[in-house]
């Protein structure tokens, strides 16, 4: 499973969601989706954005998560 950690990151560089929103041109219910994980897929376009915004990486953002059998 892929777990996104987009809010730590946004605490950690304490930007809200609607500033991020607004600096890569994004909806801020797109944001929400996106932190809550609820997205089925992400471009790379868009991923680049939120990391020269939030200057980290995509694992920083991004998580893999073994599914418990």
């Amino acid at each position: 499973m892929i777990q996104v950690n987009l809010d730590v990151m946004l605490a950690k560089r304490k930007i809200s969601s609607g500033e991020l929103a607004k600096k890569i041109g994004m909806t801020n219910a797109n944001i929400s989706i996106l932190k809550t994980g609820k997205a089925k897929a992400i471009r790379f376009s868009t991923l680049n954005e939120i990391c020269k915004v939030l200057a980290c990486t995509p694992g920083d953002i991004l998580e893999y998560i073994e599914d418990e059998a």
